[in-house]
């Protein structure tokens, strides 16, 4: 069971970074399938925990690389990666206080959010850097 899909849409054209955003993809379906089960170990706060950490990590090195590029368009870049966090931290709460959780609306935020930064901020990132 997958909550989002690799899409050719998402790719920025570079294969290493293309690569490094399906395993990031495919981490988040794993940790889905996993909460999904019936004899699950692993529950939402977990699942969303995870994802948040990953992304957090894959954020900050592309974070300290813009940085020792110079990127011009760092802070728009960052702020980018700011609203995603903040919308799954929103998501955490709102399981935390209200054991309320909806797969669906965390994987249009997901999907919406690969889409457009990936087409957008992460192309025109990496095709300025050269990679």
């Amino acid at each position: 069971m997958s909550l989002i899909d690799w899409r050719d849409e998402f790719s920025v054209g570079v294969p290493d970074v293309d690569h490094e955003h399906q395993q990031l993809i495919a981490l988040i379906n794993e940790l889905y399938a996993n909460m999904s089960r019936e004899d699950r170990t692993y529950g939402v706060e977990d699942f969303l925990g995870e994802i948040y950490s990953q992304i957090s990590a894959h954020f900050a090195l592309e974070e300290k690389i813009m940085r020792q590029y110079r990127y011009d368009q760092y802070e728009d870049h960052k702020q980018d990666h700011e609203r995603l966090l903040d919308e799954l931290r929103d998501m955490m709460d709102e399981y935390e206080e209200n054991a309320s959780f909806s797969d669906a609306v965390l994987a249009e935020a997901l999907r919406s959010w690969f889409t457009e930064h990936f087409k957008t901020r992460d192309a025109r990132l990496h095709s300025h850097l050269g990679h």
